[in-house]
C-alpha cells in the first residue's frame, strides 16, 4: 500500500474524509479532492501529523477542467495515480410533484457527470501503466426506488450502469479493477441538503437508530484495494443491521 497514490473526491467530509485517514494510515499518498479548502486544509494536517502523506487541489467535478487538472496534479505530485474514489455526491431527496429542477439538475451533475468526469481524467494513465482501481460510491438507493428518492435513485442506478460497463469495456490483460459500493443509511452530511421537508419527514420515519459511521464504508474501500490485483471486487452492498430496504 505504501508504493500506491489515492484521489478521493468529496474528501473535505463523511465517508471521503474517512476514507483518505484509512488509506493514509496504510501509507498510501492521498489526494484530497473537494470544494471547501479550509476543510482540506484541515484534513491534510491531521493526515501529516499522523504520519502520512496528504496533498489537496480544490475541485468542483462538475467540471471536466477541473477532473482533468486533478490527474494532472496528482501525477505531478506522486508519479502516478493508483486508485480513484468517486465519492462526491449529494442526496436532495424531494417529491417530484415540487418540481425541484434545481435541485435534479445538480444531483445529476455532480453524482453522474462527476463519476464520469473522473473515469475520464484517469483512465488514460491507468491503462497506460495497465494498471488501477477505480472505486465509485453510489447507494442502496441504486438497488431500489421510495417515495421521494427518484431522482436520487436514477442518478445511483446510472452509476451501477456506467461502472459494470467500464468494468466490461476495460483490457481483461491489464490489472485495472472497478468496484462500486452501495451505503445504506449513514451518518454524514447528506441529509443537510433536504429541502423537501415533506421528504424529510418520511426519511426520518424509517427510524435506522444505528446508522452506519463513515468509518464503516472506509472499511469496505479498504478490503476492497487491499485484494491482490487477480481479485476485483465488483460491488459491496452495506447496511446498518436494522435497515431492511
Amino acid at each position: 500500500m505504501s508504493t500506491k497514490t489515492a484521489i478521493i473526491t468529496g474528501a473535505s467530509s463523511g465517508i471521503g474524509q474517512a476514507a483518505a485517514k484509512k488509506l493514509a494510515a496504510k501509507g498510501m499518498n492521498i489526494m484530497l479532492a473537494a470544494r471547501r479548502e479550509e476543510r482540506l486544509i484541515e484534513l491534510k494536517k491531521e493526515i501529516e501529523s499522523a504520519g502520512g502523506k496528504a496533498e489537496y487541489l480544490i475541485t468542483d467535478v462538475t467540471k471536466v477542467a477541473d477532473m482533468e487538472k486533478l490527474a494532472e496534479k496528482t501525477i505531478e505530485l506522486f508519479g502516478q495515480i493508483d486508485i480513484l474514489i468517486n465519492n462526491a455526491g449529494l442526496m436532495p431527496l424531494s417529491y417530484l410533484r415540487k418540481k425541484k429542477v434545481d435541485e435534479w439538475d445538480r444531483m445529476i451533475d455532480v453524482n453522474i457527470k462527476g463519476v464520469l468526469y473522473g473515469i475520464g481524467a484517469v483512465l488514460p494513465h491507468m491503462e497506460a501503466r495497465e494498471s488501477g482501481h477505480i472505486i465509485n460510491v453510489a447507494s442502496v438507493a441504486g438497488h431500489t426506488v421510495r417515495p421521494s428518492t427518484a431522482v436520487y435513485s436514477g442518478t445511483k442506478f446510472a452509476v451501477r450502469a456506467i461502472t459494470e460497463g467500464l468494468r466490461q469495456e476495460l483490457n481483461p490483460e491489464h490489472d485495472i479493477r472497478v468496484t462500486i459500493i452501495s451505503p445504506g443509511v449513514v451518518a454524514t452530511e447528506l441529509t443537510d441538503f433536504i429541502t423537501d421537508d415533506d421528504a424529510m419527514d418520511l426519511f426520518k420515519k424509517r427510524n435506522i437508530d444505528i446508522p452506519l459511521e463513515s468509518e464503516d464504508i472506509a472499511n469496505a474501500i479498504a478490503y476492497a484495494v487491499e485484494q491482490p490485483n487477480s481479485v476485483d471486487v465488483n460491488e459491496i452492498v452495506i447496511r446498518p443491521t436494522r435497515q431492511k430496504p
